[in-house]
């Protein structure tokens, strides 16, 4: 386990294998020569040794896809080893992650441990925190929230509002290291800035981050709460430039519309479509892929988006209905992304520049959001998301991005250069 003030440790390279193949992202994707390393999580060396736990009351933070390499559920694996929890929380989706986006989840009591559950998305933002009460019983949290490496993900957000809880009630926090599914070499977007705080730009990181979640608890450590009991137990085996599908593990989407891992990695710039009026394909087989409106040009969006050459994608004019979500039974025009070289793209600046060129082409039917996200009305949700006004203002007023760009990349330098003792993992 790495403490507050543990040194990192260095990370055992590609080269220890247990099996190397030809591996895919999906069943349709691209292929991939993957190296296959056997990764460890956090999750499986408590559980082997339990004595963290082991005769003190904890409680869990989690949901479905906090699972062993053997895909039993966290929350059962721990109690098995260590006794029964005192109470679990549950993030956005709730425990077993059958909630869709933005919908309130209420308290219950799990079957497999007979523990209350506490929701921390219900109703209103108050229930996005842990109350008093509920920590007030409890000598350990434990945190294993499976992540996929973007600040808009909201998981990481319900951890930074539980270390809170933690530090003012003297409450020690211990993460459960998964790795980045996306990798943890590259990083995209800007900082947020006053007055765009919110659920989904809480972290003070880039929007693809480049974390594990055990790096962002230190990074908030270190920000936020000084005086909170931390400790990460991280992955074994894992380095930063490996994606998910060279760690050996098994992929359970981690919320209902993060299917696969392909949609993970085009998440952090295709999430950027919620802030609009467009549907983001949520409704159908392949949400974040499937891009449109009733009132979209298909073909005259793909032509523009094809001129643009962005690397790792090309796009196809398609038409599609979603089941629920945005435009409900009405059939969309639009297009469908097709992932060529995950590592060459660049998904912030891709979902920019398509919402660019559907906002462009369609000047008198594009609009954005005007419905509270995220329980928060008063911002637009694409300044949310961004964490500024600066790329809305952009598309607006038909500036090019390559200004915010340029300043979105000097501000990661920089946010890189400040990492020292937050990096748990080598490439």
């Amino acid at each position: 386990m790495v403490s507050k003030r543990a040194s990192c440790e260095e990370q055992p390279a590609c080269d220890e294998t247990v099996d190397c193949g030809l591996s895919t992202v999906n069943s349709s994707g691209p292929r991939y020569d993957v190296c296959m390393t056997r990764v460890t999580t956090g999750l499986e060396t408590l559980t082997a040794d339990p004595a963290l736990i082991k005769g003190r009351r904890w409680a869990l933070l989690a949901n479905h896809s906090a699972v062993t390499s053997a895909l039993d559920p966290a929350r059962e694996a721990l109690a098995k080893a260590a006794g029964p929890p005192t109470l679990l929380f549950a993030p956005e989706h709730g425990l077993d992650g059958v909630a869709q986006d933005m919908e309130a989840v209420e308290d219950e009591r799990d079957d497999l441990t007979g523990a209350p559950v506490r929701s921390l998305y219900g109703h209103t933002a108050t229930t996005l925190r842990p109350r008093t009460e509920d920590l007030g019983g409890i000598d350990v949290v434990v945190v294993d929230l499976p992540d996929i490496g973007s600040r808009y993900y909201t998981f990481a957000a319900t951890m930074d509002a539980v270390m809170s809880g933690c530090e003012t009630g003297g409450v020690q926090v211990v993460v459960l290291d998964r790795p980045n599914p996306i990798g943890g070499v590259r990083r995209e977007g800007g900082p947020v800035t006053s007055g765009c705080e919110s659920l989904v730009s809480q972290l003070p990181t880039p929007i693809r981050h480049g974390l594990t979640l055990g790096e962002i608890a230190l990074l908030l450590q270190r920000e936020r709460y000084p005086g909170l009991e931390l400790g990460v137990i991280i992955c074994r085996d894992w380095s930063r430039g490996l994606w998910w599908d060279a760690t050996g593990l098994p992929w359970v989407p981690p919320s209902p519309n993060m299917p696969t891992l392909e949609t993970a990695a085009i998440y952090p710039g295709l999430c950027l479509v919620e802030a609009t009026t467009l549907s983001e394909g949520r409704g159908t087989t392949r949400p974040f892929h499937l891009i449109g409106a009733p009132w979209a040009d298909a073909d005259k969006t793909v032509k523009e988006l094809r001129g643009l050459k962005l690397p790792g994608v090309i796009f196809r004019a398609t038409r599609f209905r979603p089941e629920f979500g945005k435009h409900f039974g009405h059939v969309c025009s639009g297009v469908e992304l097709h992932v060529t070289d995950r590592d060459a793209l660049a998904p912030v600046a891709l979902g920019l520049q398509l919402v660019k060129v559907f906002h462009d082409l369609h000047p008198d039917d594009f609009a954005w959001r005007a419905e509270p996200y995220e329980f928060v009305s008063e911002v637009p949700a694409i300044d949310l998301l961004t964490g500024a006004p600066a790329a809305r203002e952009c598309i607006e007023e038909g500036v090019s991005f390559d200004g915010l760009f340029d300043r979105w990349r000097e501000w990661v330098s920089s946010f890189e250069d400040d990492l020292d003792g937050i990096i748990l993992y080598h490439r």
